[in-house]
């Protein structure tokens, strides 16, 4: 086995490897935290934990001993203080490690058929949101792509209706009791309307941004599914996907940057 011999210290590929790991884990968690009050917290801990492995080497047992304890117990606080952080870092794996969405893993482990997914036409809704643009009536559509969104579907009312222009401008209808919160489209089905959606908490989102727009951002960082918002201020279409947000969109650019996203095969 190879090793690195630096001064007293003797460094193989093994410690290499660590070395790396860590420093990219880090890096992720610092990409999660950075720009909110979180990240002063998590570089403070990080110098304390420095001063620790100084005093430890320095063999200076008092001081290692209290350090000790003081990072036990704010082992405990930092996972309160990064709820936010930790929750969207699992969701993150999540997405990107969905075995059940994973072809090979369907066809070959699960002795799956890959079918042809049930399309959902876009005409509806492009023609509604162009009116709705228009009135500047605002509205939030959520197009279900893959993931499984009837914990979402349960937060508003139930509906499984087919999917026309006509019901979507009646449900944003200002009157409506239903305009409130997201419509949620799925297989050519207007499975839901009045849903909940979770609001992004990305402190480096604008602050321009209203609440419409970040529960889209929200939805998108969660589920694989494809957002459309509506300014009730402005009448402007802005689409989200995989967490990010495409503003100030055209009708045309609107239906090319969805058929695009919803025709992506699943990876």
């Amino acid at each position: 086995m190879f090793v690195f011999h630096l001064g007293f210290l003797d460094v193989g590929w093994l410690d290499l490897l660590d070395i790396t790991v860590v420093a990219l884990l880090l890096y992720q968690i610092y990409n999660l935290v950075r720009g909110s009050v979180a990240s002063r917290v998590f570089v403070g801990y990080l110098l304390v934990y420095l001063f620790y492995l100084v005093a430890k080497a320095l063999g200076l047992n008092l001081l290692t001993t209290i350090l000790e304890y003081f990072i036990s117990v704010g082992a405990l606080a930092l996972i309160i203080i990064f709820q936010q952080e930790i929750r969207r870092f699992l969701l993150l794996i999540g997405k990107s490690t969905n075995i059940g969405n994973n072809r090979w893993v369907r066809r070959w482990l699960l002795r799956q058929i890959d079918k042809p997914e049930p399309l959902t036409p876009l005409r509806p809704v492009l023609d509604a949101c162009k009116t709705l643009a228009a009135e500047f009536a605002g509205g939030l559509l959520v197009i279900q792509r893959n993931d499984d969104l009837s914990k979402v579907a349960e937060t508003g009312e139930r509906l499984d209706a087919e999917l026309s222009k006509q019901l979507l401008l009646a449900i944003f209808n200002q009157y409506s009791p239903l305009h409130d919160g997201a419509v949620l489209i799925g297989e050519g089905r207007i499975r839901a309307a009045r849903c909940i959606l979770p609001v992004s908490d990305d402190a480096e989102l604008p602050a321009t941004l209203g609440f419409r727009h970040r529960a889209a951002i929200g939805m998108s960082e969660a589920t694989d599914a494809a957002v459309i918002a509506i300014s009730e201020e402005t009448g402007r279409l802005s689409l989200a996907t995989d967490g990010k947000l495409d503003i100030n969109l055209n009708l045309h650019d609107l239906e090319e940057r969805l058929v695009r996203y919803l025709a992506r095969p699943l990876t």
